[in-house]
């Protein structure tokens, strides 16, 4: 499928699922594009940051929702000054639909695909394995893989990248982003 330009293309699923080096190579495609790191708005938090745990707080989620926000408003303006945004983060559960409703929000009517990268827990624990840095604390893969299969919305396009190259995903999104459309 012939992606329209410019365009916002959500990238999500569990840590370690291959969103930020899938993202990365998908921008890699466009002309004019942007891989924003939704995490980045976690990251800039210097004091005062609550980390999401299995045992969350409504301060922890009140953050989470900040970072969403905050993303999706970027997002927007990066569309808005012509450029295909990649937005990659850990979305998952029923607050999936919220995110594409602050996304969906601009005033710029952008064109918006969902990616669900799920790959194996299996997969994602060897992954994880090999990464130098870690995302799993008081989760597991198990745990959040249901969190994600059995919580998380079917919007967009699911794909099982557990045997997928990097390449072989970002083509399988390209070749099925009309499955994406949110």
């Amino acid at each position: 499928m012939t992606v329209p330009e410019p365009a916002i293309i959500l990238i999500t699923g569990i840590m370690a699922s291959g969103k930020s080096t899938v993202a990365q190579h998908l921008a890699e495609r466009f002309a004019k594009s942007v891989h924003l790191r939704g995490d980045v708005f976690r990251r800039m938090i210097v004091n005062g940051r609550i980390e999401m745990g299995a045992d969350y707080s409504q301060a922890a989620y009140d953050q989470l929702l900040l970072r969403y926000g905050l993303a999706a408003a970027a997002a927007n303006t990066y569309y808005a000054a012509g450029f295909t945004v990649i937005y990659q983060d850990v979305i998952i559960g029923p607050v999936l639909n919220e995110v594409v409703e602050m996304v969906k929000q601009s005033p710029y009517s952008p064109s918006i695909y969902l990616i669900v990268l799920c790959p194996s827990p299996e997969v994602v624990e060897q992954r994880e394995a090999t990464r130098s840095k870690t995302g799993y604390g008081s989760w597991t893969p198990a745990d959040l893989d249901n969190a994600l299969r059995s919580d998380t919305p079917r919007l967009g396009l699911w794909l099982d990248t557990s045997t997928l190259s990097v390449e072989e995903t970002v083509d399988a999104i390209l070749d099925q982003l009309d499955k994406a459309v949110v």
